[in-house]
């Protein structure tokens, strides 16, 4: 039976891929992915052939990922961080039921969200929510819904892609809707670039989140009503003991 794995690669640096990743590179004969995201690896598996498409090519990477493994070779689709967050895993599923005679295996990566809040401390040691601040796939009455609902609970917020140049304020809008129920002054962190050339981390507060500019390399963690900064990192306290 023909094979895909399909693989999250962690946030960028190659000692952030899990063993299971690697080695499921190293098995493989062909790797495909955004171009982006095989910018990342080709270097350390350069016998790989690599096949690419650009972004908004979703299907078609996945079509052309099963129609590579149907000529019997052994194929990894990659996405950045884990394939199962925001990645391809659900789309090869879906596109899988017109080609079952080809086996898929999901081999799990450090997602941004972990990845960022090793970089900041400890922001997500407490119950936490991801929301994507992209309305490409998800009306943005929706995701406001979730934003005020993440903070009335009083969740600890990860946003992924939290702005672009169609959407450079959508940042300052989803900060003034968690403010409807979080405190201006909650600890909050931004990492950029988490795991690759030019990373850069900031602990600041929600007021001041409202006006950083960010961009889709942009990782946000907005804190619950416990969450501090302790020596410059953002932590959020589990709650063993009082301290």
């Amino acid at each position: 039976m023909s094979k895909i794995y399909v693989v999250g690669i962690g946030p960028g640096a190659y000692d952030q891929m899990t063993g299971k990743a690697i080695a499921a590179l190293e098995k493989s004969d062909v790797i495909i992915g955004y171009t982006v995201y095989v910018d990342l690896v080709k270097e350390h598996f350069p016998e790989k052939e690599m096949m690419t498409t650009p972004m908004k090519r979703e299907v078609e990477r996945c079509v052309l990922a099963f129609d590579e493994a149907k000529k019997g070779k052994t194929v990894s689709m990659i996405c950045s961080g884990d394939a199962g967050v925001y990645g391809m895993a659900g789309l090869m599923y879906e596109v899988g039921v017109n080609y079952p005679e080809v086996e898929l295996e999901i081999v799990a990566g450090v997602t941004a969200a972990t990845g960022g809040a090793a970089v900041l401390g400890a922001p997500l040691i407490h119950d936490f929510c991801l929301i994507s601040l992209s309305d490409l796939l998800t009306p943005w009455e929706k995701i406001e819904k979730r934003l005020l609902g993440a903070s009335q609970a009083d969740f600890v917020i990860c946003l992924y892609n939290p702005s672009s140049r169609k959407r450079h304020d959508y940042l300052e809008k989803a900060c003034d809707l968690m403010m409807q129920y979080k405190s201006p002054e909650t600890v909050c962190g931004i990492v950029a670039n988490i795991a690759r050339e030019g990373e850069t981390a900031q602990v600041m507060t929600l007021k001041e989140l409202r006006d950083t500019k960010v961009d889709m390399f942009t990782t946000v963690f907005v804190g619950n009503s416990q969450t501090k900064e302790i020596n410059g990192k953002m932590v959020t306290p589990r709650g063993y003991r009082n301290v």
